[in-house]
């Protein structure tokens, strides 16, 4: 069998071992009080992007510092204790018996999964998932009491395991909802945490005595049931205040999370106050034209908030004028300091090449990290960039966001164009050991070579054994083999909990060897001290990728560091928006293609077939390659964002870029991190086959204006 369907496709399972069963007669205390029960909602499943997108940070770290999800990694009351064994062959009933039950489950068939659990039950390393979704619908479900005795029983026989550690986390937020603090103090926290979990834990924390401050509360805060619920009751008891809320109104305004603004200002502002806000938001220059100078704090915030709106007027330059003569002189300086950054934060979303001026009005006024971050794309936008106003907007963040690799090498760009060359070498140093898109950058602001580390003593037999002797990793591989991605991820990654490089090493090859490829880049990514990039960017399906690429002229590296970010070699991968395969290709995208190829065979149920998807999405990549005059930086961001908004955002330079520059500029969130991390992986990857030096530079080019053209193209 091919390795792309082997992957692709549920395996014959039969030939793996499992044990005996830990479980048996749980079901009965689980099934108590469940049949006939309705009215929960169980979570749901998720898409593979979500699972796939373990998204590296903005800018990748420093090698030493896990990429994944750092949250595992945090110190718990109970350390990991991996169980380890080989397992004896588990039965095609207990099989067909969980398939049945997950599907009772996601159709909400209560009755019928409880019925199921007798036999899906037996089998060893996957049969608790059935308990596990038995005592969750009892949480969920407002008019069940809680089964304290079943799920403590289920805690004590899934011990260390992912599932053990879920269902606590269940049983704390369904604790909140009842207003059992003492359950939520006793049982404490988790190993994997979560928004909803972390306000629980505090809410249990203050009802019960212990001093919880506001920096903890706006820390752990997320627009999450438990989190409103803790806020509301800080707001309340006056721990939190003005000073924590406005902020956070604010910056949710900027991301246009209307709903939330509105929650959060409904804990600031009086009825009265409410009904002016919800009128600002409506239609601000009506109501500005209704008020007087405002004399009160609520008042100075309102007007402040309508004038941000004004921002996104049709005519900015006409509403900015507005707001100069008639507000500016009845309003806090640094109230209109903030209006003035999101004017800047508008116009440099839409591209425009007159945000740095609304942003030069903003002083030194603390604005949200998202918000710095666009004033320095701002400056690097200008047809000639100003590198002392570039200095000034980095210097305005914090010392964390300074520090992060993206920022410390502009500033030391900024650095070397005023004339300081040590200060300069300084920030490119710091950072030379970044391996992706600012550290291969800063090795040839240093002119060196862009390094790859040394390779690894290969991993042991006995090393490998180990990997694949472990529970957790079993249960995983078993739930990959099932397709159950979305609980196969989570699994996974709980497992590598407390590992040492080596052990990491280990799993990933494990996790190669089973031919689940993205768990392989992820689990690598995570090691500190041995670097090993045959696995962080490994090139699977024995060249094939290669071949089709270089019959239509493409570079191999380029491709598979496009395929590495779209999709970490899941051929049978799903986003949200329904792209699918290797390449992620869009339905409608694919069809065009196969038309245009005269592909007489192509349908729809065909695109994540390896050879279909490869042919299509290349051939694709090559058109939108062509159509964007050759530039891998161009055609990357069209692959991800349409070629027609490349084409835009290249028609709205002021004049030639650098491509490093462009890239930064990027206003979509998504893509410009995936047109980073593309080209970052082209690079390793050109390394890797060629064993020759390669240049980051050479490969982003330089990005000059072209009036915008119909690119006729999907």
């Amino acid at each position: 069998m091919k390795q792309s369907q082997r992957y692709q496709k549920i395996r014959n399972l039969s030939r793996r071992g499992f044990g005996l069963a830990r479980y048996v007669g749980l079901w009965l205390l689980l099934s108590v009080g469940l049949v006939g029960c309705a009215g929960a909602q169980a979570p749901t499943s998720g898409t593979d992007a979500a699972s796939i997108a373990e998204h590296e940070a903005e800018d990748p770290v420093p090698a030493k510092t896990p990429e994944d999800d750092p949250r595992l990694h945090l110190p718990s009351a109970l350390p990991p204790q991996a169980r380890h064994g080989v397992f004896p062959p588990s039965t095609p009933q207990a099989l067909q018996a969980l398939a049945s039950a997950r599907e009772a489950m996601q159709k909400k068939q209560w009755s019928r999964l409880a019925s199921l659990a007798p036999q899906a039950q037996t089998d060893p390393l996957l049969g608790s998932y059935v308990q596990y979704w038995l005592l969750r619908q009892q949480l969920q479900d407002s008019t069940a009491p809680i089964p304290t005795a079943s799920l403590q029983q289920f805690m004590k026989a899934t011990q260390d395991d992912y599932l053990a550690d879920r269902i606590k986390a269940d049983w704390i937020v369904a604790a909140m909802r009842t207003g059992d603090y003492a359950t939520i103090n006793r049982l404490g926290p988790v190993i994997s945490p979560s928004a909803q979990v972390d306000c629980a834990l505090l809410m249990a924390e203050h009802m019960t005595g212990t001093v919880v401050t506001a920096d903890q509360v706006m820390t752990a805060f997320e627009p999450v049931s438990t989190c409103w619920t803790l806020l509301g009751e800080m707001v309340d008891r006056n721990v939190v205040g003005w000073n924590n809320l406005e902020p956070l109104l604010r910056a949710t305004l900027e991301t246009s999370k209307t709903g939330n603004a509105r929650r959060i200002a409904s804990l600031m502002f009086t009825t009265d106050e409410m009904a002016s806000y919800n009128a600002l938001m409506k239609s601000p220059d009506k109501w500005l034209a209704t008020q007087q100078r405002p004399t009160t704090r609520p008042q100075i915030e309102l007007v402040t908030l309508a004038l941000s709106r004004m921002a996104r007027d049709d005519n900015r330059v006409a509403a900015a004028a507005y707001v100069k003569s008639v507000w500016s002189a009845s309003m806090p300086k640094s109230n209109m300091q903030w209006v003035w950054g999101q004017f800047g934060l508008v116009a440099a979303l839409n591209v425009d090449s007159d945000a740095s001026g609304w942003y030069r009005r903003s002083g030194n006024v603390p604005m949200t990290d998202y918000n710095h971050a666009w004033q320095v794309r701002a400056e690097l936008r200008q047809p000639k960039i100003d590198w002392g106003w570039v200095a000034k907007a980095i210097e305005k963040m914090t010392a964390r966001q300074q520090a992060e690799p993206v920022w410390v090498y502009w500033h030391g760009r900024a650095m070397e164009a005023q004339g300081h060359a040590e200060a300069a070498k300084k920030h490119f140093e710091s950072i030379a050991g970044v391996y992706g898109f600012y550290g291969q950058l800063a090795n040839e602001e240093l002119h060196r070579r862009i390094p790859i580390p040394r390779e690894p003593k290969a991993v042991t037999k006995a090393e490998l054994a180990r990997a694949r002797s472990n529970e957790g990793l079993q249960r995983a591989v078993r739930l990959f083999d099932l397709g159950w991605r979305s609980e196969a991820v989570p699994e996974w990654n709980f497992s590598l909990r407390g590992m040492d490089d080596r052990q990491l090493l280990a799993a990933a090859e494990y996790a190669k060897s089973e031919q689940i490829y993205d768990r392989v880049v992820n689990t690598s990514l995570k090691t500190r001290d041995e670097i090993d990039f045959r696995q962080r960017f490994i090139a699977p399906f024995e060249g094939r990728v290669a071949e089709k690429a270089k019959q239509i002229d493409l570079d191999p590296a380029w491709v598979y560091g496009l395929i590495r970010q779209e999709s970490r070699f899941i051929t049978n991968a799903r986003s949200h928006v329904g792209a699918s395969g290797l390449m992620q290709l869009m339905p409608a995208t694919a069809r065009w293609v196969a038309r245009k190829l005269g592909m007489k065979n192509f349908s729809p149920s065909s695109v994540n077939d390896f050879d279909t998807n490869t042919v299509l999405g290349t051939n694709y990549l090559s058109m939108v390659l062509n159509k964007l005059d050759g530039s891998q930086v161009l055609a990357t961001a069209g692959y991800n964002a349409g070629p027609r908004r490349s084409v835009q955002w290249r028609a709205k330079l002021g004049g030639p870029v650098e491509g490093a520059i462009f890239a930064e500029t990027i206003p979509f969130t998504e893509t410009r991190l995936y047109v980073k991390h593309v080209m970052s992986n082209a690079v390793y990857y050109a390394i890797l086959f060629s064993g020759k030096p390669q240049s980051l530079k050479a490969r982003l080019g330089t990005i000059t204006p072209e009036p915008t053209t119909n690119v006729a193209l999907p």
